[in-house]
């Protein structure tokens, strides 16, 4: 089942690679080796993508590394806006809305489409830029004595994509949000780890002036689940693995902090075995990065659950296809008395653009 899903995505991937090639080819208005080249550079940022898979990129140099990591993963997302313009454009011919002379050998055709391109891109990468601060109250059913603040992220995806200067904005944010404590929820790690390495992520993790404590995500184990929990101790980020900490907070308070392995690890355990040995009598924050089975919180009393994963399609209109899959892809959710946040993260995969989604971090207050 798995190999044959992978097979109809590749088949429906290189159609609609074909289709836009085919599309470009007759939209431009040069003669046939100009052609060749534009179709042809086109399709090297999309053989660019495989290649970055299939050999990886820590075996180049770092600027060649994140040069061929941004023209791959980028031609995805603007293949598949090229690919949506020409169905609209096509539709309007069928229906005689569109004139047959703006697809063929048009130099009107190919300015509109280069102009709606570029309007569009640099919008959704400006967009993505900015980071949406998102203030999340939680209501503690346990006696608390006072207010506690606290700072949670998800799927940060730093290597060669997101890096060390991007980052460094981040962590100012939440510097200044003056946080007793921050959650990360899976995805720290974009792949690479020789990609933070050679960035000194390491050292802006411990900016931080909170406790940082981190569950795993998928990602992790595509670059090496133990060498993502060695960064991590070297960052000085507690990392929660089907396991707990209770968290000492000012005045006194006490918060009880569970961290799910990823569920790319099929061996991980239960949640009610995890709450089974964990004290009781505490608010309870459970960080699982995938958002799957959200009753099984509710069913163990969790007070708050914390997920990202689904980065909300990061662009429309993958978001419909994420809501499809989830029963909460993005935002809050209640369950009974347990709350849950899905975030978009504050990072992204591939492509840095936002097109009807946000990047965001939550800002948590604990009353």
């Amino acid at each position: 089942m798995k190999y044959t899903a992978i097979i109809v995505f590749l088949l429906f991937f290189l159609s609609v690679c074909g289709y836009v090639g085919w599309r470009i080819w007759h939209i431009l208005p040069f003669f046939s080796p100009v052609r060749w080249i534009v179709v042809g550079v086109l399709l090297l940022f999309i053989v660019c993508f495989f290649t970055n898979f299939i050999f990886g990129l820590d075996s180049r140099p770092m600027p060649i590394a994140i040069t061929l990591y941004e023209l791959g993963n980028s031609s995805v997302f603007i293949g598949l806006y090229l690919a949506m313009l020409f169905l609209v454009l096509d539709m309007g011919r069928l229906l005689r809305l569109v004139p047959r002379s703006l697809l063929y050998d048009s130099r009107t055709g190919t300015a509109s489409v280069a102009i709606v391109m570029t309007g569009l891109f640099v919008y959704g990468y400006l967009h993505y830029l900015h980071k949406e601060r998102v203030p999340l109250t939680l209501k503690a059913t346990k006696t608390m004595r006072q207010r506690h603040r606290m700072v949670m992220m998800t799927d940060l995806h730093l290597g060669y994509h997101n890096r060390a200067d991007e980052f460094r904005k981040w962590v100012d944010s939440v510097n200044r949000e003056q946080p007793e404590l921050v959650l990360i929820a899976g995805d720290i790690v974009d792949g690479s780890i020789r990609a933070l390495a050679a960035q000194g992520m390491a050292a802006e993790f411990r900016r931080l002036k909170a406790p940082v404590y981190a569950c795993l995500g998928n990602h992790e184990y595509l670059g090496g689940a133990s060498q993502a929990k060695k960064f991590y101790q070297d960052a000085g980020i507690h990392l929660l693995v089907d396991s707990h900490a209770l968290v000492h907070l000012p005045g006194g308070d006490r918060l009880l902090v569970v961290g799910r392995d990823d569920r790319t690890n099929k061996r991980r355990a239960g949640l009610q075995e995890l709450m089974r040995y964990s004290p009781k009598g505490y608010y309870t924050i459970l960080m699982d990065h995938q958002p799957y089975h959200l009753e099984e919180a509710q069913q163990c009393g969790i007070d708050f659950q914390l997920s990202g994963h689904t980065h909300y399609g990061q662009v429309w209109p993958v978001s419909w296809i994420e809501d499809l899959i989830y029963e909460d892809a993005f935002g809050p959710l209640r369950k009974g008395d347990t709350q849950y946040y899905v975030s978009s993260g504050i990072g992204i995969w591939g492509g840095k653009f936002r097109i009807g989604t946000r990047s965001e971090y939550i800002v948590a207050e604990l009353q």
